[in-house]
């Protein structure tokens, strides 16, 4: 339970700074506690989507994750966060990426983040 948290945050972490360095992945709230849990919530999605669709989406891509050195983990990784912003839309989130290209680079900033933070935060053996 303590990993699910820790990595939970470290999404949330993640997306927070991808929201504050890329204009076109928005995330709009009236207050600080509003954004927070908005931001929270879509972590929560991320993590779903990533533990349930990208394991699927990667086996059924390996010819071209193979072909590419690993470099289509990318467009992956983009397209599980345009999953992500449909299925926020869905659950009436105000957390929006815009277009394919933000989301590759949303998508290589949130990896990155979030590897650095899963690095600095304590593991939940």
């Amino acid at each position: 339970m303590k990993n699910f948290v820790v990595k939970t945050i470290a999404n949330a972490g993640a997306l927070a700074v991808a929201v504050w360095l890329l204009d076109k992945i928005t995330l709009t709230g009236d207050s600080t506690g509003k954004k927070v849990g908005t931001l929270i919530l879509v972590a929560l999605i991320f993590g779903v989507v990533n533990f349930l669709v990208k394991p699927i989406v990667k086996l059924f891509s390996l010819p071209l994750l193979i072909l590419t050195l690993g470099l289509f983990t990318l467009v992956v990784n983009a397209l599980m966060l345009l999953l992500t912003s449909w299925l926020a839309d869905k659950f009436d989130l105000s957390f929006h990426v815009e277009g394919f290209w933000t989301a590759v680079v949303g998508g290589l900033i949130i990896s990155i983040v979030s590897w650095a933070l899963n690095v600095v935060l304590p593991d939940g053996d």
